[in-house]
């Protein structure tokens, strides 16, 4: 295998990598590196987070910068605060034998007179994040006339995270640079689109397959319904009683939401989203490195450019949209050639979509019951053996204890001290999971037969089957045809966060209902109204009236009535 020595780089940055323990490049180190080093040439890089990238243009950038200017000479751009640390504590260590070559970061949410400070004592390279750096450029706080190196890092991020215009903006405010390093995970069109604007036939390296999942990554799915996706995760959790890892939901509610319950529930969990104050995000993000959190709630926004070791599951509360996020979600498990496990919570309805990821990050995805709750309380209590029998006792620290434990327990045997022990340890448990239902939806599959129950797969006009229901579950579920409505009124509206796409969603995961049972809603901000078909009006009055959202009774009743 290839080593740092036969790349080309500075011996000071070869002792570097050497006390740092590294010997061979990764893929993109090796590919990207001796490209990089002429100084020169554009380059785009297409590989997934984890691989080495900020090595790949890390290295070639304190090998070009020189030290004897100072002034800034490299322009490295990321999408958040977090990885532009981390970026700038990996090149710290690279440079660690270059003494007169300094790097600083530049982000939002930090003091940013501090940051001016830095820059004006003189440094060659610049970390920053899109919106810091414009405000510093609009100070006229950094001299940009004499960069001559400009990355993108994580591009795909910053164009989802709507940095488009920043990063244009930054490139025209970079008139002498010599060469454009633009690295991503993905390449959608936004960002061919700038490669071809604003670099110069640039070299494409790619590494691994596009979308493509890590393969040490365990892909897990468990088929649910709406209003059991809470009690799901719980028991995904109490399941795998060693999880150090991130659960992943679509909204800040939901994530702050979750974080409650389960905070309340006893489980070392805290949330990050997008109201937090960087004050909190800091605290939060310090203490789930520091392990004193076991989980970590996160919407997609706000878990961008986090790079934590040693997580062990990535749970997706609900699955995301777009393919490419749920590759960037399963990624933070299962790095530096360690497995990892990524569980998803699936609702009936998303089952087209799984399969969809399924085909397109080319990976075996494992359909998986949730546990029952036997099964849960069993794995608890061989990990509580196991933690047990693994115990090291210094004797010395119990030995004044033991004649005491003797005579305490001199009539009570071996068997009952351990029954004890066990419940001590599992009363909770025990008496939650004592009567646990079933969680699991069981995938209906073609041609099979409920009790009162027929299916009939057809294919309607845009290729997919369809399936329609005859008999009297057919009736229950707004299945063959009708059409005759009825309006339901809820006491749910535009002010309690709503559009209409996720109102309706929210309505027909509660009721487990078609789409096609329902007329014309119409919101209002302190509520709406629902026109659904008569044969189902009950089933979605008895599956939401009464229920909690937010804190708030729910209240659904047919709109002609009076209560």
């Amino acid at each position: 295998m290839i080593t740092f020595d036969a790349l080309g780089l500075d011996e000071r940055l070869i002792q570097a990598t050497n006390a740092l323990g590294y010997v061979n490049p990764t893929p993109i180190q090796e590919q990207a590196i001796p490209v990089l080093l002429s100084g020169t040439k554009d380059l785009v890089g297409l590989a997934q987070t984890g691989t080495g990238k900020t090595a790949a243009f890390g290295l070639p950038l304190l090998h070009l910068v020189n030290e004897q200017l100072k002034h800034p000479q490299a322009l490295v751009v990321c999408p958040t605060r977090e990885l532009c640390m981390q970026i700038v504590n990996e090149v710290e260590g690279f440079k660690k034998f270059i003494p007169g070559m300094f790097v600083a970061a530049v982000y939002g949410g930090a003091p940013i007179g501090q940051q001016i400070r830095e820059l004006r004592r003189g440094v060659q390279i610049v970390v920053a994040t899109p919106g810091r750096l414009i405000d510093l450029i609009e100070r006229k706080a950094i001299d940009l006339e004499q960069i001559h190196y400009v990355i993108l890092d994580e591009a795909d991020e910053m164009l989802n995270m709507g940095f488009q215009d920043d990063i244009e903006f930054i490139l025209k405010n970079t008139p002498k640079r010599e060469a454009t390093w633009l690295f991503s995970a993905t390449m959608p069109p936004e960002i061919r689109r700038v490669s071809k604007r604003y670099m110069k036939d640039p070299i494409e390296v790619t590494v691994g397959k596009m979308n493509s999942a890590n393969k040490n990554i365990d892909h897990q799915y468990y088929i649910t319904s709406a209003q059991h996706r809470y009690e799901a995760l719980k028991r995904l959790i109490d399941f795998n009683p060693g999880i150090y890892g991130i659960i992943f939901t679509r909204t800040k509610a939901d994530a702050q939401d979750i974080a409650e319950k389960l905070t309340r529930e006893g489980y070392d969990i805290d949330a990050l989203h997008g109201d937090l104050t960087q004050q909190q995000r800091d605290k939060v993000m310090g203490d789930f490195r520091e392990k004193t959190l076991q989980l970590l709630i996160a919407t997609d926004v706000a878990a961008r450019g986090i790079d934590v070791q040693g997580i062990t599951h990535v749970i997706n509360y609900e699955l995301p949209d777009d393919v490419e996020v749920y590759t960037h979600r399963s990624g933070r498990t299962g790095r530096a050639g360690k497995t990892g496990v990524c569980m998803s919570i699936v609702h009936v309805r998303e089952l087209g979509k799984m399969r969809q990821i399924q085909t397109i990050v080319q990976v075996p995805f494992h359909k998986l019951e949730i546990p029952t709750g036997k099964d849960v309380c069993r794995k608890q209590f061989y990990h509580f053996m196991d933690k047990l029998l693994q115990l090291e006792v210094n004797q010395g620290d119990y030995e004044a204890y033991v004649p005491m434990l003797e005579e305490k327990f001199a009539e009570m045997s071996k068997e009952e001290i351990l029954k004890r022990v066990a419940a001590l340890e599992f009363d909770r448990f025990l008496k939650y999971y004592e009567n646990a239902e079933d969680l699991n939806v069981r995938e209906q599959r073609r041609g099979e037969r409920t009790s009162g129950e027929r299916i009939m797969v057809r294919k309607d006009g845009g290729g997919g089957d369809r399936r329609q229901f005859t008999d009297t579950r057919a009736r229950k579920f707004g299945g063959g045809g009708g059409g005759d409505y009825t309006k339901l009124f809820v006491n749910l509206g535009t002010k309690d966060g709503f559009y209409k796409a996720s109102f309706l969603q929210f309505i027909l995961d509660m009721s487990e209902l078609q789409k096609e049972v329902l007329g014309r809603i119409d919101m209002k901000e302190m509520n709406s109204w629902i026109e659904i078909d008569k044969r189902v009006a009950s089933q979605m009055i008895r599956s939401i009236d009464g229920k909690n959202y937010k804190g708030r009774r729910i209240r659904m009743n047919e709109a002609d009535s009076r209560r």
